[in-house]
């Protein structure tokens, strides 16, 4: 039986790398955007905020990583989760951290969550689209 686990994380070069590609998309998009990458435990890995991004989309893009990254899924599948089980809502909607909307997608290496990325300050559609090129561009899934 062994005693230790061995895991795999995103590196700090990765995760600044992430932010900055989904910045970059977000300049062709033309909106200003928070984004931030995390390990896969949900600890803050990167961070980048755009000058003229909402201050209140700090958190949101930090929570949309950290709970992409606790759940390992996207943010956005909470919203059919819900309509499922409606049940559910009530009490995980009023957890501390939990963003159930899209921003937020988990980053795996050959099927191995390694972090996540939480984008906020664009549409949900938009955030989601910077999230997903950056994890594309640093060549994970």
């Amino acid at each position: 039986m062994s005693t230790t686990v061995i895991q795999k994380s995103i590196s700090r070069q990765a995760s600044m790398e992430a932010c900055l590609f989904a910045i970059e998309k977000a300049e062709e998009l033309n909106i200003s955007i928070n984004v931030s990458v995390v390990d896969n435990k949900g600890l803050e890995m990167a961070f980048l905020r755009m000058e003229e991004s909402f201050i209140h989309s700090i958190d949101i893009a930090k929570d949309k990583a950290f709970t992409s990254a606790s759940f390992g899924f996207p943010t956005a599948q909470w919203t059919e989760i819900f309509k499922q089980m409606p049940h559910l809502e009530q009490g995980f909607s009023n957890r501390n951290r939990l963003i159930p909307f899209g921003g937020g997608l988990p980053i795996f290496e050959d099927g191995v969550k390694v972090g996540a990325i939480g984008v906020s300050g664009g549409t949900e559609e938009e955030d989601i689209i910077c999230a997903k090129y950056a994890i594309e561009k640093i060549g994970l899934k």
